[in-house]
């Protein structure tokens, strides 16, 4: 489906994820650039790897929008899937993020031009199968997604913005000495302590895995990995493990992915895999043998990891959702993502929003004052 929209010389198109993805992958990262929130996740990358990770029937469900303006320069992008959801113990037609949840991808926003009229994508998603739209994962403040609302917003969508995921994160500060002091007197005593124990005792080395080693330094995490949490380890599910992997393998290649492991006498006792982009490292997953769980050797990891991303000139280092105890010892700082809820100006739109009104109402009374 293509609209002209002649008094803005743009078109808009409706189109499938893998033509969108296959017609200008330039643009993704072009207009990601372009945003000072959107994380990698809401990138070209991690949406290739999760199409070839998505099974047939999920491919299909996918339709991205795009704006395209003079010179047919894309100008907008919003990857979506229509999906069955379960809202309000309904089951409900949605709009969701074309890539979803799986993999746990934070700080998304819409991919836009600052002047994009984002009026000018409301037919299109009109015209989708949908009675609520759910945009969740949002980088807390997404302005793109905060323009779509109000466009939403205009043309008689009702619109509600939920709390989602805390994120804790750290700014980092001009030197490793810096950041031990900004920490208690006893954790700085510790960190100290167990790095020249570590090293006094072992033959301590940190190996990086790029392009040439992916497959090696992969099998290291995930097996280290399942080692620190058997049958709960993320990478048990097939999907979760081809995704990343061909995620890590796109970042590699632009020498953006962080995938070390930290060596005792020549053996991998730890693993970490995160990525790199722009001022930011984001730390992703992690594994370790408990074999040397005495020795603390995530601990002594992530040390290295910290203080590198210092060395490196990066001003922050994020630890994405959750707030796992082991996160709050490096810092205490955090962010919370958003989601975006939309629901049509419809009998049944304006019912399910009643229900959801109720819903949270409810809520309420049952957390009292």
């Amino acid at each position: 489906m293509e609209v002209e929209l002649g008094r803005s010389a743009a078109t808009v198109a409706c189109v499938s994820l893998q033509d969108a993805l296959t017609d200008d992958p330039a643009a993704w990262e072009g207009l990601r650039a372009r945003s000072s929130t959107a994380s990698p996740f809401a990138g070209w990358a991690w949406h290739r790897a999760w199409l070839g990770a998505a099974p047939a029937e999920e491919s299909r469900a996918t339709r991205t929008i795009l704006l395209r303006g003079a010179g047919d320069a894309v100008e907008a992008i919003l990857p979506l899937a229509a999906r069955t959801v379960g809202f309000r113990r309904q089951r409900v037609a949605a709009l969701t993020w074309a890539i979803g949840d799986l993999g746990c991808p934070d700080h998304l926003d819409v991919l836009a031009l600052p002047q994009v009229d984002f009026d000018a994508l409301i037919p299109s998603l009109a015209a989708l199968p949908w009675d609520v739209l759910v945009l969740g994962s949002l980088a807390p403040d997404a302005p793109n997604a905060t323009r779509l609302a109000q466009a939403l917003e205009r043309a008689g969508y009702g619109i509600r913005w939920n709390s989602l995921w805390p994120c804790p994160y750290l700014e980092l500060p001009a030197s490793w000495d810096e950041y031990l002091g900004s920490l208690s007197a006893n954790r700085r005593q510790v960190l100290r302590r167990r790095e020249r124990v570590l090293h006094r005792e072992h033959a301590v080395t940190l190996t990086d895995y790029g392009a040439g080693r992916l497959d090696e330094g992969w099998r290291h995490l995930v097996a280290l990995h399942d080692k620190r949490w058997t049958a709960a380890g993320v990478f048990n599910d097939p999907r979760i493990d081809r995704l990343h992997r061909a995620f890590a393998q796109e970042l590699a290649s632009r020498g953006q992915l962080w995938l070390s492991t930290l060596d005792l006498d020549g053996v991998p006792a730890a693993a970490w895999y995160g990525f790199a982009d722009r001022d930011t490292v984001y730390f992703y997953q992690s594994g370790r043998d408990p074999r040397w769980e005495d020795q603390s050797v995530g601990v002594a990891l992530m040390v290295k990891m910290i203080r590198r991303a210092i060395e490196g000139g990066y001003r922050r280092f994020d630890f994405l959702r959750g707030e796992e105890a082991y996160k709050r010892q490096w810092t205490s700082s955090t962010v919370v993502t958003r989601e975006l809820v939309a629901f049509r100006p419809s009998w049944r739109g304006r019912w399910l929003r009643g229900l959801d009104w109720a819903g949270r109402m409810r809520a309420r009374l049952r957390a009292g004052p």
